[in-house]
């Protein structure tokens, strides 16, 4: 029985050539989205084994939150992640949210039918060459922040100083200072700019 396969991805021209190889290899694409919100739909629909989703989707849900969402279904599909850069900290976020792995959308396409393959049969994929940085990222201490100390890290990263950060919170000067004095800590670094390289290293933002 062939393995039924949906592709996700935001660019046309992509599922174009992702179906070509997969269907001269003998894969079933059950279908094709756009989005993370269309994903779902036709997943419900069409009940693929594999998903092969692109990390950076455009506007909606991105490729963590596609994840999470497919493997909370009652048939859930295994999903593959695509991406362009190796070194992208939110890979570490979708293997987290239960992506059986990644693949970089340069590699060859008998990488790309293995990795299905392995995939539809509950296997971990990672991208020739991205076995010890992903692990090793797994393996690192997990930092867990608070719903308003990660708006408060998006601001920093945005480049917010605290009045404005106060400003769009709704909450006072010295709120931010704790809830930055915080951050800092939980990240194990001294400064702002620090924090926020340092939570792009880990996948926190």
């Amino acid at each position: 029985m062939s393995i039924r396969v949906l592709l996700v991805d935001d660019h046309p021209v992509v599922r174009a050539g992702l179906r070509a190889i997969i269907e001269a290899r003998g894969f079933t694409v059950v279908g094709e989205a756009s989005t993370g919100e269309d994903a779902l739909v036709v997943a419900s629909e069409r009940r693929p084994d594999v998903v092969l989703c692109d990390l950076r989707l455009g506007e909606g849900m991105d490729g963590v939150a596609t994840t999470l969402a497919l493997r909370r279904m009652p048939h859930a599909p295994a999903v593959l992640i695509l991406t362009t850069f190796d070194h992208d900290a939110q890979i570490i976020r979708a293997v987290e949210a239960g992506a059986a792995g990644y693949l970089l959308k340069d590699v060859d396409n008998d990488t790309i039918a293995r990795a299905i393959v392995d995939a539809a049969a509950g296997a971990m994929v990672l991208t020739p060459g991205g076995d010890e940085r992903l692990l090793a990222a797994l393996r690192a201490p997990r930092v867990v922040l608070t719903d308003r100390e990660r708006e408060v890290l998006v601001l920093v990263d945005d480049g917010a100083s605290n009045r404005e950060i106060a400003a769009q919170l709704f909450v006072s000067e010295s709120t931010v200072k704790t809830h930055i004095v915080h951050l800092l800590d939980k990240l194990g670094v001294t400064s702002r700019t620090a924090a926020a390289s340092e939570a792009r290293r880990i996948g926190l933002l």
